[in-house]
């Protein structure tokens, strides 16, 4: 939302989640950072950012449901990995492919695998096979250990 309210293209944007609604004595930026899970605060009352950005740091444990958002931050950065790299603004192209997903063809057992295989086949249906949109988020998801 932010992005569209700044007319900000996916390599203009900061891609920074809650930015802001730290009080001015955390040591962060924001509540999570889409551009490099993991770094949105260091503080030594808060903690550090748990967020992975690749699936070999994935959580294991069982708090947070095992995982269910300290984990996000993997396809998270497979987002702005295929937004930055199809470019323009990320609602229009890989916005729409994960709305898609989100929307109509993923349920609450999906797993990271599923989300890529989703994302990719929604990708090649809007954009063509082997289109460079397609590439791009098959890209995102290598990148961050998925595919």
């Amino acid at each position: 939302m932010k992005q569209k309210v700044k007319n900000q293209t996916a390599q203009e944007a900061d891609w920074l989640i809650g930015e802001g609604l730290l009080v001015p004595t955390v040591k962060g930026v924001a509540l999570r950072s889409m551009k490099a899970p993991g770094t949105a605060y260091h503080d030594p009352v808060l903690g550090k950012d748990p967020q992975p950005g690749h699936v070999k740091d994935k959580y294991m444990g069982v708090e947070d449901n095992a995982g269910v958002h300290i984990n996000s931050g993997i396809p998270n950065h497979a987002f702005y990995l295929a937004a930055v790299e199809i470019g323009g603004y990320a609602w229009e192209k890989a916005g729409k492919i994960w709305y898609i997903a989100l929307r109509d063809r993923l349920n609450a057992k999906a797993d990271f695998k599923k989300a890529a295989n989703i994302t990719i086949k929604i990708a090649g249906e809007l954009y063509g096979n082997d289109s460079s949109e397609q590439k791009a988020v098959q890209n995102a998801w290598q990148k961050v250990g998925v595919n």
